[in-house]
């Protein structure tokens, strides 16, 4: 039978076709092949796809168009290729081509598992691909994609659109200027604009990998995380939609409205409201200019918890123009819990803790500081320095008002030590202590209970004239710019004065005495690798000097001039008091 019988034979069959396929039906099988027009019978070359099989349809016309064979067709039209079926309201068919372009309510159904809809398609059998246009959407069991345009491969079974898309889950929306989808990984890749609407957050980037099998996004680039209990932001990681769990990395961060959170790496609970940081981990308080700094840290926002350690974390706390800096092992910060405002935030140091704040520094191996009330609490053999004095006991609590130091209070065993231009150690002991300061510098000292000291007296800086030594039941030491310039006797005192030959090694030296300056640290050692905020030194750049041929040479006339002879500066000599009545020791200032 030539190709024109079968031709004609199909234009005799259109009409019973027509009747027998109501408007409106879509068949959901492919039909009995008695009914049903046949393609021609050709073997497709080698490396093009199988024919694409006309099902059916309401009306059949054929013919050439521009030296183009073609099959028009007309009402509920459906064709199969494979596991592929295209069902519209009308057709083109490219006999030679094996192509087909679909014109309203086009749908493309693969395996039953995907479906594409739209206003027009253009299937390619030999590719297998098709291009949908117009309200497009597509769906799976897991999703639902909507887009004014998207091109499917059916043998990779990946899909991608390069207008704007929206995709809706059961849980999640998101939308983005371009995407790609793969259904068999069920990864969706989209990018630039994209944004991510979950029950509980938003998240903001320009690429974003999410699996909607597992409801985990991945994501390079600057990401931002907006919840209900605060801010995320990273540039790269992954964030996992159901248990709110993100593995954070490059610059991750957390922001609640007291606190701001961050390292190189960062794994985020938010049901638990657990965190834990690593590299280059700081916290910022945005309330009172406090930053941490350290190796590793862990956070419990439920109860206001900030734990760091690992490669001696530092604290900076900068107020007015004075800055304290404070390193130890382990920091811990806390603070108000949400929805709390009674708890107060305390900073806990410990062990091996330093101090440096301005001309103070010290040591001790357990700290506690009240930044609700300025106090800092220093135990465990704690010892400050203070321009050339030395504070110790066995525990100190130094106050501060409107940023400056305003006074210290040492509790037991207090030792204070001042050592002089030629090396002797001036000393105070006794039960307690307390030093009151003036623009961060030393005012005055009240020894209070069993009060004992040894002062050197000096003769204009070049010779000790002798050594006063005293007991009283209280003492009072008066300093001008840190020095000792005073001292007042308060309480049944015993005054002796000891000439330099009469001088024994044990009249030098008070019970519990202990000069230790090797442990004064220095702001680079509290510093250490977590702070480097020195301003980076310029190298000096040396002027181009005229070589000169000429030499200076004094006139014979000139007379020298005089230089003024060095005067010894005065040495200022503690002064004994005459014994007076004990004073009241909340006499300040």
């Amino acid at each position: 039978m030539t190709l024109f019988r079968v031709f004609f034979l199909l234009l005799l069959l259109s009409p019973l076709l027509g009747r027998a396929q109501r408007p409106g039906a879509q068949p959901a099988v492919p039909a009995p092949a008695a009914t049903a027009p046949r393609p021609p019978a050709t073997v497709p070359p080698k490396g093009k796809g199988s024919p694409i099989k006309l099902l059916m349809a309401g009306e059949l016309v054929g013919g050439d168009f521009a030296g183009v064979k073609i099959r028009k067709l007309l009402g509920n039209v459906s064709f199969q290729q494979d596991d592929v079926f295209l069902y519209c309201d009308s057709a083109y068919q490219y006999l030679e081509r094996n192509q087909v372009e679909a014109f309203s309510n086009v749908r493309v159904v693969q395996s039953d598992s995907m479906t594409i809809t739209g206003d027009k398609g253009f299937y390619d059998g030999d590719k297998r691909t098709a291009r949908m246009l117009g309200n497009v959407v597509m769906r799976d069991p897991r999703m639902t994609l909507t887009t004014p345009s998207l091109d499917y491969d059916l043998n990779r079974k990946t899909a991608s659109y390069t207008e704007t898309g929206h995709l809706t889950d059961p849980q999640n929306t998101l939308d983005s200027q371009q995407g790609y989808y793969d259904t068999n990984s069920k990864v969706f890749v989209f990018k630039r604009n994209v944004h991510l609407v979950t029950p509980d957050s938003e998240l903001n980037n320009d690429t974003l990998r999410y699996n909607t099998v597992s409801k985990i996004a991945t994501f390079n680039g600057p990401t931002r995380i907006k919840g209900k209990q605060g801010n995320l932001y990273a540039e790269g990681g992954t964030y996992n939609t159901l248990t709110r769990v993100s593995n954070f990395k490059k610059n991750a961060k957390i922001d609640t409205p007291n606190y701001l959170l961050g390292g190189d790496r960062l794994v985020y609970d938010e049901v638990k409201q657990y965190g834990v940081a690593n590299g280059h981990v700081s916290l910022i308080s945005k309330k009172d200019n406090l930053t941490l700094r350290g190796d590793a840290g862990k956070y419990w926002r439920g109860l206001g918890r900030t734990k760091l350690y690992g490669g001696r974390p530092v604290v900076r706390n900068i107020s007015d123009k004075d800055t304290l800096y404070m390193a130890a092992d382990t920091l811990v910060s806390v603070e108000a819990r949400p929805g709390q405002t009674t708890t107060r935030t305390v900073l806990y140091a410990y062990p091996r803790v330093q101090i440096f704040r301005g001309t103070m520094q010290g040591v001790c191996d357990s700290l506690t500081y009240d930044r609700q009330d300025s106090i800092i609490y220093m135990s465990r053999n704690p010892v400050l320095w203070q321009a050339k004095n030395q504070l110790s006991a066995d525990s100190i609590q130094i106050r501060s008002k409107r940023g400056q130091i305003d006074e210290m209070r040492l509790q037991a065993n207090a030792f204070a030590v001042d050592q002089d231009t030629l090396l002797n150690f001036n000393q105070t002991k006794g039960r307690n202590m307390m030093a009151y300061f003036r623009d961060n510098k030393l005012r005055r000292v009240d020894v209070l209970g069993n009060a004992e000291s040894i002062f050197y007296a000096l003769d204009n800086d070049t010779a000790t004239t002798g050594m006063n030594r005293m007991l009283s039941a209280n003492m009072r030491l008066l300093f001008v710019e840190s020095k000792l310039n005073k001292i007042s006797v308060l309480t049944n005192p015993e005054a002796k004065f000891i000439p330099p030959h009469e001088l024994k090694p044990d009249d030098e030296r008070l019970k519990g005495f202990e000069w230790r300056a090797k442990e004064r640290p220095t702001r680079r050692q509290v510093l250490g690798k977590q702070f480097d905020d020195r301003p980076k030194k310029r190298k000096a750049v040396k002027k181009a000097t005229k070589p000169t041929t000429k030499s200076k040479v004094a006139k014979p006339n000139s007379k020298p001039k005089a230089v003024p002879a060095k005067v010894p500066a005065k040495k200022i000599v503690p002064k004994v008091a005459a014994p007076k009545p004990v004073a009241a020791p909340a006499a300040r200032r």
